[in-house]
C-alpha cells in the first residue's frame, strides 16, 4: 500500500540500540525506511547497526548525547549536511527509576526529566529547523500509558511523560502549519530491557495479566504498525493525537 511506504526517506530514532526503540528502528527499515540509529554507548549501537544491515537494511549510525542540547544539534546539524534531509524523527530515548516519592533523590528526578523530557525537546527543535524550511517532516514522541496512569514509585516518570504528551501536542500547534506532523505512541506494558524487574517479578506479572485486558505483556513488535502509520503518508492529516498500544488497559477499570 502506496500510503505506508516509506522508501526514499531517513528516520532517525534515538535510544534505538535495544528494546523499544531498536524494535521501531528495524520496523522502519522493513517499511523501505533509511534507518539512522542513536545512543552513546558506542559498541552497542555497533551491534545493532551490524544486526539491521544483515537483514538488508541501510542504516547510519549517529552517537550523540540526546540530553546535551548543543551535542544534539551539532550531530543532527552535521548528518544533514553530510548525508541529507532526516525526513523522519522518532524520540525513543527515555529511562526509569523506581523510588517511593518521599525518598526520590534530587539527582535521579533531574536525570530521569533531562532523558525523558528535556531530549524531546532538544532533538526535535533541531530536527524541526530542518524541516520547517522544506515544508514536511514526521516526529513521533514516545510516551506512556503512564500519562495517564500511575504506580507507586514512578511518580517523576509518570510526570515526564504527560509532559511528553503535552510538548507533543504544542509542538503540533507551533508546527503544523509548516506541514510537520507530531504525535505520539503510548506504549502499555511491554517486555523491554527498561522492565527487566517487573517482568521477573512473578507477582507483578500476576497482576499485570489481570489488569490489562488482553491479559499479556506486549511484545516490542506489536508498536511497529503504529509508527509506521504516524510516520506514513497514511496519517497526513493526523497531528497531536497520541496513539495509546496497551491491550486495553487504559480503557478498563
Amino acid at each position: 500500500m502506496q500510503e505506508f511506504d516509506l522508501r526514499g526517506r531517513a528516520a532517525l530514532v534515538t535510544g534505538s540500540s535495544m528494546g523499544i526503540g531498536y524494535a521501531l528502528a528495524r520496523g522502519l527499515s522493513r517499511a523501505g525506511a533509511r534507518i539512522v540509529l542513536n545512543g552513546r554507548n558506542a559498541d552497542r549501537l555497533d551491534a545493532a547497526a551490524a544486526a539491521l544491515r544483515d537483514t538488508g537494511a541501510e542504516v547510519a549510525v549517529l552517537p550523540f548525547d540526546v540530553t546535551d542540547a548543543e551535542e544534539a544539534a551539532a550531530a543532527v546539524d552535521r548528518y544533514e549536511r553530510d548525508e541529507g534531509p532526516l525526513d523522519i524523527l522518532v524520540n525513543n530515548a527515555g529511562m526509569q527509576h523506581r523510588t517511593p516519592l518521599e525518598d526520590f533523590p534530587v539527582e535521579a528526578f533531574d536525570r530521569l526529566m533531562r532523558t525523558n523530557v528535556n531530549s524531546a525537546f532538544y532533538v526535535g527543535q533541531a530536527v524541526a529547523r530542518h524541516m520547517i524550511p522544506r515544508g514536511q517532516g514526521r516526529i513521533v514522541n514516545i510516551a506512556s500509558v503512564q500519562a495517564q496512569l500511575a504506580r507507586p514509585g514512578i511518580a517523576p516518570y509518570t510526570a515526564s511523560k504527560g509532559a511528553i504528551v503535552n510538548l507533543t501536542k504544542g509542538m503540533a500547534t507551533d508546527w503544523a502549519r509548516h506541514g510537520l506532523n507530531v504525535n505520539a505512541i503510548a506504549p502499555g506494558y511491554f517486555d523491554t530491557p527498561l522492565n527487566a524487574a517487573l517482568v521477573a517479578d512473578p507477582d507483578f506479572c500476576a497482576w499485570l495479566e489481570k489488569r490489562t485486558p488482553a491479559g499479556r505483556w506486549g511484545r516490542v513488535e506489536e508498536l511497529v504498525g503504529a509508527c509506521v502509520f504516524l510516520t506514513s503518508d497514511a496519517a497526513s492529516f493526523v497531528n497531536g493525537h497520541v496513539l495509546y498500544v496497551d491491550g486495553g488497559i487504559t480503557a478498563s477499570l
